[in-house]
This record gives structure tokens, C-alpha cells and sequence, in this order.
């Protein structure tokens, strides 16, 4: 059964260009945001929406896998939502057997924007404490938070 686990931020960033760094400057945004976790990513199938496959391949030593491999399987500019989910490697390396996070960008003013986290999940044993949802969140609102330095830096 598909759980979820929610929860929000709000950045210093403007709507448009927080959505422009999640949706259609990912891949090459994620690497110079987490230099010293995400090596690189790499589009292996699609064109940046619905049904496109992304390999994050981690810098070794830091992450018990080495990659992670995620569909797009949510995009939406009009309402800035994009899902991203696990199909292969990472999180489902460690006990899950589905793992889903979906971002729904909303501006609070002309440069602050309320980012809303969804985590779902599902797991088929006890899944160590470190891959719960309270855990994972905490490294996406770090990674968010990392982008919105990255962005008010002038990038």
C-alpha cells in the first residue's frame, strides 16, 4: 500500500526560474547544486517531460549505491508540478519497493516561491531508518535548499 509523507519550503527564488532550474535546467543544475554527492545526470530516454528516463550517477563513497535511475511521470508548467520516480537503483536498493517525490512550485511573491514536497512510497519489509520518509525528505529540502544558494549566486 502507497504511503505518503508531506511536507513544504519556501525559497528566495522567483517561480519562473525556480521552475526553469526543476523542470528544463535539471540535469545540468543538479550536479553544480550537489558537487559533492551527484557526479552527473544523463537523460537516457525523452525529451524532458512525461516518460523521460534520468540516470544520477553518485560520486563513489557517498551513497551505499552508485546510482539512481528516475522517470518523469508528472509535468506540468501550467501548475509547476513535476514527479519524479525511482525505477531502478538507489532508494530501491535499500527496502523500497516504490518511491515517488513530485514538487508543486507556487509563488508567494515575485521572489519567493512555496515549494510543496509529496514523498510516496511503499516498502515490502522493515526498511532501515535512514531510506524512512522523514529521512528522505530531509536530503530533498537540503538539495533545495542548496538550489536556491545556487540560483541567488548569480548562476
Amino acid at each position: 500500500m502507497i504511503k505518503e509523507f508531506n511536507t513544504q519550503t519556501t525559497l528566495n527564488v522567483g517561480l519562473e526560474t525556480l521552475w526553469a532550474a526543476q523542470s528544463r535546467d535539471f540535469i545540468f543544475i543538479v550536479p553544480k547544486v550537489l558537487p559533492n554527492i551527484v557526479k552527473d545526470v544523463q537523460v537516457v530516454q525523452g525529451d524532458g517531460g512525461v516518460g523521460t528516463i534520468l540516470i544520477f550517477n553518485f560520486l563513489p563513497g557517498i551513497s551505499p549505491v552508485n546510482y539512481q535511475r528516475e522517470e518523469i511521470t508528472e509535468f506540468d508548467e501550467l501548475s509547476h508540478e513535476i514527479g519524479l520516480q525511482v525505477i531502478e537503483g538507489g532508494y530501491l536498493n535499500q527496502g523500497l519497493s516504490y518511491y515517488k517525490t513530485t514538487f508543486k512550485l507556487t509563488a508567494v511573491t515575485q521572489d519567493k516561491t512555496l515549494v510543496n514536497v509529496k514523498i510516496s512510497y511503499d516498502h515490502e519489509s522493515d526498511i532501515e531508518e535512514k531510506v524512512k520518509p522523514t529521512k528522505t525528505s530531509e536530503s530533498t529540502l537540503f538539495y533545495l535548499g542548496c538550489l536556491e544558494k545556487y540560483l541567488l549566486n548569480g548562476a
